[in-house]
């Protein structure tokens, strides 16, 4: 495919209008249309980025090699199906679909139309994630912890499905371990889903995992924390900041016990340590992620993160929702 891909946006409220300003600038790309039941919102952001607006995809058959999904999660199946079967790439927003049945019949879709299939994990391509997973730390533990105030949108899903679905993808790309075992508490306050959650996992290869995640709080946060033999990383991925700490050579139990003896405890301790912080690129993720999937398309390979790790996530976060099921604090508003 020499040309630029025919592109499409299905959805241009919250997060799909940044789709459709990235892809209408994308070398390799061309936004031929945006879709959206909404006219106020689709004609906005076709005068935008100078093309058409369509209240549903009807009129494109045929017309396009590419298609972001950004459609309310529950649509998502609905929605990008008949495009894979069609032989449409997609990248569908994560979660890839609320159940990991819907999952399955779209990763179907895409086998049936010879379509690529990437779901929207963005934090995978966020510098300081991606930085702090390329330093090949063998995680212990994970901690993670992501909030944000009541978002007013999304809420066809709970907060795990929402929020909590990144760090559930992170956790098993990271460790590339099975989960043998979780346990959770949480429960709804504002919405008829969960708001609030908190998770323990544990993973075949010994790892376990502190996973919390909440639409109730005042100030957003990203953070996550990778536990290995002799070194931890800490990401914010919020404000793309990333720290390496490491034993020095010479670290040992014996110049850790000289370090507690020492004049400035503190001190002495830290000169122990190698503390580093990570040098990140500039990237938008957003941008990244759009780049990595036309790339894909335009090569025919898989992309960074394809249905599979979107199915592999939405078990996982079913078997969190199961476990919040058992809870005795759990309810419904």
């Amino acid at each position: 495919m020499a040309s630029a891909l025919r592109a499409a946006v299905y959805g241009v409220g919250h997060l799909g209008r940044h789709h459709a300003r990235i892809l209408a600038g994308l070398p390799g790309a061309r936004l031929v249309a945006v879709v959206d039941p909404d006219a106020g919102r689709g004609q906005d952001a076709a005068r935008r980025h100078g093309c058409p607006w369509h209240r549903d995809g009807a009129a494109l058959d045929g017309a396009l090699d590419l298609a972001v999904v950004a459609v309310p999660t529950s649509l998502h199946a609905q929605v990008a199906a008949p495009l894979l079967r069609a032989g449409v790439s997609c990248l569908v927003e994560k979660p890839l679909a609320p159940t990991p049945e819907e999952c399955r019949a779209l990763i179907a879709a895409a086998a049936a139309g010879g379509s690529i299939l990437a779901v929207g994990h963005v934090e995978r391509f966020n510098p300081a994630l991606r930085r702090a997973m390329e330093l090949g730390i063998r995680p212990r533990f994970i901690e993670a912890h992501r909030m944000s105030p009541y978002p007013f949108r999304a809420t066809d899903v709970g907060v795990v499905l929402d929020l909590m679905i990144h760090d559930l993808d992170l956790a098993l790309s990271w460790t590339g371990s099975e989960i043998v075992s979780v346990d959770a508490v949480g429960g709804s306050t504002l919405s008829t889903t969960e708001d609030i959650a908190s998770v323990r996992l544990r993973f075949a290869d010994g790892a376990a995992a502190n996973l919390t995640a909440s639409r109730l709080s005042l100030k957003p946060l990203r953070r996550f924390r990778v536990f290995g033999p002799d070194s931890y990383v800490s990401a914010d991925s919020r404000n793309r900041y990333a720290l390496l700490v490491r034993k020095a050579p010479g670290f040992s139990p014996e110049a850790v016990a000289a370090a507690a003896a020492a004049e400035d405890p503190e001190a002495a301790f830290r000169g122990l340590l190698q503390i580093e912080e990570l040098q990140l690129d500039d990237d938008e993720p957003l941008r990244a992620e759009l780049e990595d999937f036309v790339a894909a398309v335009r090569d025919r390979r898989a992309p960074r993160v394809p249905g599979a790790d979107g199915l592999r996530a939405v078990e996982a976060a079913h078997r969190v929702l199961q476990a919040l099921a058992l809870d005795p604090s759990w309810r419904q508003a």
